[in-house]
């Protein structure tokens, strides 16, 4: 981790702040944000050493160590940066999804795209195992990319569990926390907590959020251990099996009505031609050829900066 000053804790600020962004849209990862900025595995460790040996720690050598072992001032910038975007973009990212659909997945869809190839190359060894997990990954993935969308479920004790299991998948390269939300019933539930500040329900989530990535975080830091290439692979094929997901061009098959919006359920992908709106194919190639190249030039800035 070395030393670090105010300007680096910045740029983990902005990195937080692009992972809010993406965790918002439900079918982006922000966990994919965070390797590709660099930043994943330090997150994995950080948030492992969270735990009841951290009271022995505090008893024994006070706060100021206790916060160094759990790489506090990382965790504060990243998390501070996530939750600005959080509340800042959500209602800009919701006008995104309902009125121009297509060019916002299109920038996501070339954005993932290219990271599929960030995360791969950063396998050492391609044995017939850890290709063997790829596949799996994108099986898995693609599986639960077509789920079909839960009932809304507005309980306390259900939006506890919604915010332990999109976190989990919120941590994942590939696999949506956002969209994670929306197959439990709860994503707009959720955001529409946060645009109305309603503490309670944010309060529900967060706390579920806080033991889901408590709990995860030791079999990640667990997996990276003994199995990195096949860790590597499997997330890998979860990027891969999430494409299907973020194809900017689909046909509603199925809708239904919660509250006053109307929510597909069910979706078939779609070539330009075959869509029924208004395809916008040259901005959309243009945003994915953007989305694409951003993830070299964050790679280009994450090597340079190593933090």
């Amino acid at each position: 981790m070395g030393d670090r000053n105010l300007l680096h804790y910045i740029w983990i600020l902005l990195k937080g702040m692009a992972m809010g962004a993406a965790d918002v849209v439900p079918g982006v990862s922000g966990g994919t944000i965070a390797f590709i900025s660099g930043i994943y595995e330090e997150l994995i460790n950080s948030i492992n050493a969270i735990g009841p040996g951290l009271l022995k720690t505090l008893r024994k050598d006070g706060l100021a160590s206790c916060w160094k072992a759990i790489n506090g001032n990382f965790l504060l910038s990243l998390f501070l940066g996530i939750g600005i975007s959080v509340v800042s973009l959500s209602k800009g990212i919701s006008w995104l999804l309902e009125n121009e659909p297509v060019l916002l997945w299109a920038f996501f869809f070339g954005l993932v795209l290219a990271s599929i190839f960030y995360v791969g190359k950063a396998i050492s060894q391609w044995k017939a195992v850890v290709l063997f997990t790829m596949i799996l990954g994108a099986v898995l993935a693609y599986l639960v990319v077509s789920l079909p969308v839960s009932e809304q479920n507005e309980s306390l004790p259900y939006l506890f569990l919604s915010g332990a299991l999109a976190v989990c998948a919120m941590i994942l390269p590939g696999i949506s926390g956002a969209f994670i939300l929306v197959l439990l019933g709860s994503y707009k539930t959720v955001l529409d907590a946060v645009h109305e500040r309603d503490l309670q329900i944010l309060g529900i989530v967060a706390l579920g959020a806080v033991f889901g990535l408590l709990s995860f975080s030791k079999l990640l830091k667990w997996m990276f251990s003994k199995f990195k290439d096949a860790t590597l692979a499997l997330l890998t094929g979860f990027i891969i099996g999430s494409l299907p997901k973020i194809w900017p061009w689909k046909q509603v098959l199925e809708t239904r009505q919660i509250n006053d919006k109307i929510i597909p359920i069910r979706e078939a992908n779609v070539t330009p031609w075959g869509y029924e709106g208004e395809p916008q194919l040259y901005w959309a190639l243009a945003l994915a050829a953007l989305g694409f190249c951003l993830i070299f030039i964050l790679e280009h800035f994450a090597s340079k900066k190593h933090s």
